[in-house]
């Protein structure tokens, strides 16, 4: 079964800052741990698919492998669902779990009360969305890695005001709906007390200022719809699923909020002589019976060309060869995997009738009939 996205997981977006991360993962811990669980193999799972995500997500390192080529980046990494139980998780995570569940961990203050929520204010304008392009590469391209531009329609930062939204000469004001705070508080009484919630303001989008005058073009948006050409470097190795991620070139965002990201998802086109197994290609090679028996010495198709390849006499169908490093170049890594070619016998379906009177003569040979 393919593994979920990280991000989806823990439910947060592909730039959540690693507080959001960490809350999105404590919250989770939370939900689906054991002992509030008890005897849920679901949850069970569930608890330990979330520290899978953390655990990838809160390393600077792995979390940038990982937006850069997906699941297939992280060779070696970790798997919890390999691990026998949760406990084994916790060991993991010493550092975050404190040795208990509680005490001076993540989860600190959850219950206690003591924890008070912190609103960002966001800069101005509103974050423009994510872009998903499925590329379709040839093994050949996949072998070695590539270049790819690609022409695409999104949102783009209106060059009359700059990604503003304000008209020339103008500029922006207080929002007056939250009066400049970016929040709206809503405050409600019950039996229990005094509660107080606090939401984005939908006016200016968090900001608290909003547009003087719209700018003509864009009528305040501070983008428009165009066409562009992005550059796409593949690097040599990746599979199908597996993407990158180009930051920053996603969709504009309104009034001069940063730009989206494009998320290039990778296809990989079926081929006319090669089957992939990993890093390796598999080439079927067929050869007559004559062929087998005596050896010879074919001309066989490779990723980056054609090689000659030596049949030694006696051969038996069914059997690999290897040729070393004609396969494809490993995702961050040297080297490279193998071209495998297994042979496979011709036996024809008809004959003319000298060839019908030589194969009688074989078939009482010593070294060709076979005995059962």
């Amino acid at each position: 079964m393919a593994k979920r996205d990280y991000y989806e997981v823990l439910g947060v977006s592909r730039d959540a800052s690693q507080d959001e991360i960490k809350k999105a993962y404590r919250k989770l811990a939370m939900q689906y741990h054991p002992d509030r669980n008890p005897g849920n193999k679901e949850a069970e799972e569930k608890f330990k698919e979330a520290a899978e995500a953390y655990e990838v997500l809160s390393n600077a390192e792995k979390r940038a492998k990982y937006d850069r080529f997906g699941h297939g980046g992280l060779k070696g990494g970790q798997d919890f669902h390999g691990f026998d139980n949760v406990n084994d998780i916790f060991s993991h995570f010493s550092d975050i779990f404190g040795g208990a569940f509680g005490g001076s961990s993540i989860f600190d203050d959850f219950f206690g009360g003591t924890s008070s929520r912190r609103s960002q204010r966001r800069s101005t304008g509103t974050p423009g969305s994510d872009i998903k392009i499925n590329l379709k590469l040839t093994l050949e391209e996949i072998a070695r890695g590539t270049t790819k531009k690609i022409k695409l329609k999104k949102y783009i930062k209106c060059d009359a005001c700059g990604g503003s939204g304000a008209k020339a000469g103008t500029g922006h004001k207080t929002c007056t709906v939250c009066n400049g705070s970016g929040e709206i508080r809503q405050v409600s009484k019950s039996i229990f007390g005094q509660f107080v919630n606090i939401t984005t303001c939908n006016n200016c989008g968090g900001s608290g200022k909003i547009v003087a005058e719209p700018c003509v073009k864009c009528s305040g948006d501070g983008r428009v719809y165009g066409e562009t050409t992005i550059k796409v470097n593949v690097p040599a190795g990746v599979h199908e699923g597996s993407y990158m991620t180009l930051r920053g070139e996603g969709n504009a965002g309104k009034n001069g909020g940063p730009a989206g990201d494009i998320i290039v998802v990778f296809q990989e086109q079926p081929h006319e002589y090669f089957t992939r197994e990993g890093d390796d290609v598999i080439y079927e090679l067929t050869i007559s019976f004559p062929e087998a028996v005596l050896g010879t010495e074919v001309e066989v198709p490779t990723l980056t060309g054609r090689a000659k390849l030596k049949i030694e006499p006696g051969i038996q169908p069914g059997k690999f060869l290897r040729m070393r490093e004609k396969g494809i170049q490993h995702l961050n890594s040297h080297g490279a995997g193998d071209q495998l070619v297994r042979i496979n016998i011709h036996v024809p379906k008809k004959v003319n009738a000298k060839e019908k009177e030589l194969l009688k003569e074989l078939l009482n040979m010593p070294n060709i009939k076979v005995d059962n």
